[in-house]
């Protein structure tokens, strides 16, 4: 697997950059502002995946890691291929994703090329809890969760049939009405998030 690759730009064309490593040149697949961010003749290091079908090996790649992570997740998601889940890359920042899946803004998605009502629902609803470590960067973005305790609570909560705008606010209540000693439990945070809830308010 190619994780990660650093060389030379050697040509850029649209949504493809040609890099150069130890005298291969490798076609790589990148969105458009990351093209625009490369010079041939630069040194590039670049966040890679790649994509083995029976017929084709593709290699699409990123800026950073975050932004890797992020097509995977959108590659998880059915009825979204690796072109599907670049373009949605290419409009949204891994921010901007977290925050449509968290405030269930499936109209962010439905702009991107290729992407339709149905499948931005499913981004939306299949991303549900998996992208809060990408959104205390947007603005306007609702509170980063940074622990793992946090991250587990939030887990729990959506599990349990919340939303995670809800439960995101939930977890947020919780930490700061919680004691250090709480903070670093899931249950004692967990139990604290549920009060706040209210018995079972999951379709809020």
């Amino acid at each position: 697997m190619i994780s990660s690759l650093r060389g030379t730009v050697s040509a850029i064309s649209g949504g493809t950059a040609v890099i150069e490593v130890a005298g291969i040149g490798l076609s790589i697949g990148i969105t458009p502002p990351h093209a625009l961010s490369l010079r041939v003749g630069d040194q590039a290091q670049v966040f890679t995946a790649l994509i083995v079908r029976e017929d084709d090996l593709s290699l699409f790649g990123f800026r950073t890691g975050d932004e890797l992570a992020i097509f995977d997740l959108l590659r998880g998601v059915t009825g979204v291929g690796p072109k599907s889940a670049l373009g949605v890359l290419a409009a949204l920042t891994p921010a901007e994703i977290a925050q449509a899946v968290v405030t269930e803004n499936d109209a962010a998605f439905r702009k991107v090329t290729g992407i339709g009502p149905k499948t931005a629902k499913l981004i939306v609803l299949s991303l549900a809890g998996k992208t809060m470590v990408f959104a205390g960067s947007a603005a306007g973005a609702p509170r980063t969760i940074v622990t793992s305790v946090d991250a587990s609570v939030l887990a729990a909560l959506v599990g349990l049939g919340w939303s995670e705008r809800v439960a995101t606010q939930a977890v947020d209540d919780a930490t700061a009405a919680a004691s250090e000693t709480d903070k670093a439990t899931v249950s004692a945070l967990l139990r604290l998030a549920l009060s706040t809830l209210g018995p079972q308010g999951s379709a809020a």
